[in-house]
C-alpha cells in the first residue's frame, strides 16, 4: 500500500510556549480543533504528553468518542512533539500507524514557525488530513493571535 506524507508550515505571532500549550492543553485544543463551517462537535486532545504515554483525540460531546489515538514518541517542550496517529481499531497494528511531528521554533519579530509533518499515511487518512490540518491549524493561528478561533469570526448562517 502506498504511504503519503503531508507537511504544513505556518507562522504565528506568539511564543513557542503558547504554541506548545495550545497543542497539549485539552481546554485550549477544544477551542480550535473543529471545522468552523461544519456542525460537528469540537475535539479535545488528552494525554500527559510523556514519551510512551497514550494520547486520544476525543469528541467534546456526550459520547466522548475517540476518533484518533496513538502514543507519544517524543516530547521536548516547547519545541518538538512526535506522536503516532491511528484509528482506535488499529492501535495494536503498528504497521498501520502514521506519525505526526510538531516542530516549534522562534522565527523573527515575535513570530513562531510551526511545522506539522504527518507521515506514513494511507490514502484514506491522507484525504482526511489534507483538508483537516489546514482548517485546524488556521483555527489555532487565529486563536493564538486574536483569542478567538475562526468559528467566532464567521457570520452565522
Amino acid at each position: 500500500m502506498e504511504k503519503n506524507s503531508f507537511v504544513y508550515v505556518t507562522y504565528i505571532l506568539s511564543t513557542p510556549e503558547k504554541v506548545w500549550s495550545a497543542l497539549v492543553d485539552p481546554e485550549i485544543t477544544k477551542l480550535y480543533w473543529l471545522d468552523p463551517l461544519a456542525k460537528n462537535p469540537a475535539h479535545v486532545n488528552v494525554s500527559d504528553w510523556k514519551p510512551g504515554s497514550v494520547w486520544k483525540h476525543e469528541k467534546v460531546d456526550e459520547t466522548r468518542t475517540v476518533d484518533i489515538t496513538g502514543k507519544v514518541l517524543e516530547s521536548s517542550p516547547p519545541h518538538r512533539l512526535v506522536l503516532t496517529w491511528a484509528r482506535p481499531n488499529e492501535m495494536e497494528e503498528e504497521s498501520k500507524h502514521a506519525r505526526v511531528t510538531f516542530t516549534i521554533e522562534p522565527y523573527a519579530n515575535g513570530l513562531v514557525r510551526l511545522v506539522v509533518t504527518h507521515e506514513d499515511l494511507d490514502p484514506q487518512m491522507f484525504a482526511g488530513i489534507s483538508s483537516g490540518w489546514p482548517s485546524v491549524l488556521s483555527n489555532l493561528k487565529t486563536y493564538l493571535e486574536s483569542g478567538f478561533p475562526l468559528a467566532h469570526h464567521l457570520p452565522v448562517t
